[in-house]
Formats: C-alpha cells, structure tokens, sequence
C-alpha cells in the first residue's frame, strides 16, 4: 500500500504542533528564552521530522528512537537551552505530558470539525485550553507557582533569568529595611559589565551548613517579574551577590515575596530595552 505524502503540508503540521509544544513548554518551566528561538526549535524539530519521514530505512526501532529521542532532545536545546541531565530529562518528561494533554484536546474538538483547513486555528485555541489546563494543575502544585522569569535592568543593559520566589527568604536591608533578593554572582558580572555600581552595602545572612555570613548587594535600576500573563515592575530593588550556586534547581535568582507588594503590575508587553 502506497501513500501520498504532501511534505509542505506535512512540515507546516509539524512546525505549528512543535512550536506550541516548545511555548508550553517555556510557560511550564519559565525558561528565560525569547520566541524566536522556540520558533527556531519548531523549525528544526519540523525539518528532521521530514527528513526521518522520508528516510529509506525499514529498521522500526531506529526510527523510533530517532522520533522520541533524537529529535526530541535537539528541539529542548535548540529551542528552550535545556542543559544536559536532569533539567533536560524534565524536560523531555513534560513534553510528553504536553503532547498527550495538547493531543487529546485535537482529538476531542476534530470529531465536530471535519475540515482540515481549521487545523491551524484549532491548534492555536487548542494551545489555550493546554495552557488553562497547565495552570489549573500548578495551582494545585506550591511548587509550579514558585518559578518565574524576570527580566533585570541595570544601566543600559538587561538580562533575563530564571527565579524563584522563595517565602523562606526574608533578607531586609537593616538600615532601609528594604526587602533583599538574591541573584547568582555570574549573571551579576555580566549584567554590570561596563559599568560597575557606585555603592555596595552588606546583607547579613544565615544558612544551613554556615552559621553567619554577609553578601554584598546594591541596587538594580529595575526588575520586571514575568508571572501569570503579567509583568510586575519594581523600581530600585536591593540586589544582593552570591557567590556559591543558588540551587539544583537551574534558576539564577531568589525573589523575596516581599517586593511584590510594592511592584507595579502592566499587561504582558514587551520590553523596549536593549537585551544582553
């Protein structure tokens, strides 16, 4: 039995399915990644999926292989940076999840639309209902809500991170008794690069395994929260230094709950700062 296999067709599915996989994907994890990159995960992950498609070769197993592992694994890094070992092995699980959960929803709303020309706008509407889902989920789940993306500005330079908003973190200033986040002393470097900050001051700190300590903080020109379809804008927040890992957890930032309050909340729109 032969079949007729239009590859324009065949990649545009591919492309609009991968990419709105990649974007959950981001949401899920708030990877600090811009959207062309996922498009350029779709892309990739469209092209080899073709390629495998047409691929003379009658071995099962290795196309299988291919088709869940390979391709797979070259859209997480291609398109969300996922780094090798457990961040990449979550992530690749959630995908998974994502598909069943984005596949169900095609399937149920497909046996009242016969027509394969609204494919693509189901599969866009079919992206909100597994994004409505996902938070539904993580609202059930302390932990899902705790991550964030920010976006940290600091002269004329910007960067974008992953965080955590940590309730345990309760560092205040002594003197202004401002609340204090925590940012990892790489993505300072880079961040400050150029340009070094007029004032430091010192944060007290205990932690496990140390009895006492202090890191040097100072202030960043601004901090944009990215968290539920909303950007919070906090001005002139105290940043501190660390200079050991924050976490296994691959984020580059402690966000202490406590600014929150005093943050301006905007609808999601971009940035018009130049990026890093």
């Amino acid at each position: 039995m032969y079949y007729e296999l239009y590859v324009d067709v065949f990649f545009l599915m591919n492309f609009t399915m991968d990419t709105i996989l990649l974007a959950l994907l981001k949401k899920a994890l708030a990877c600090p990644v811009r959207y062309g990159r996922i498009i350029a995960g779709g892309v990739l992950g469209a092209v080899v999926t073709c390629v495998v498609v047409i691929w003379p070769c009658k071995t099962t197993w290795a196309k299988f292989i291919v088709f869940h592992g390979v391709i797979n694994v070259l859209m997480l890094r291609t398109g969300l940076g996922l780094k090798w070992g457990r961040e990449l092995f979550r992530g690749w699980v959630i995908l998974y999840i994502e598909s069943f959960l984005l596949g169900g929803v095609l399937q149920f709303a497909g046996q009242y639309l016969r027509q394969g020309s609204v494919f693509f706008a189901l599969a866009v509407i079919s992206y909100y209902v597994v994004l409505g889902i996902w938070k539904i989920i993580l609202l059930f789940s302390e932990k899902g809500n705790r991550y964030c993306e920010v976006v940290v500005f600091f002269g004329e330079r910007n960067c974008r991170l992953r965080a955590l908003i940590d309730t345990g973190n309760t560092l205040k200033d002594t003197v202004s008794k401002d609340p204090v986040s925590v940012m990892d002393q790489a993505s300072v470097k880079r961040l400050t690069e150029g340009k070094q900050p007029e004032r430091f001051r010192y944060i007290p700190y205990h932690s496990i395994g140390k009895k006492e300590g202090v890191m040097p903080a100072f202030r960043m020109d601004k901090i944009q929260i990215i968290r539920d379809g909303y950007r919070i804008n906090v001005e002139h927040p105290l940043v501190a230094v660390c200079e050991e890992e924050l976490g296994s957890e691959n984020y580059q930032m402690i966000i202490n709950p406590d600014i929150l309050a005093g943050g301006k909340k905007n609808g999601d729109k971009s940035s018009s700062s130049t990026s890093v």
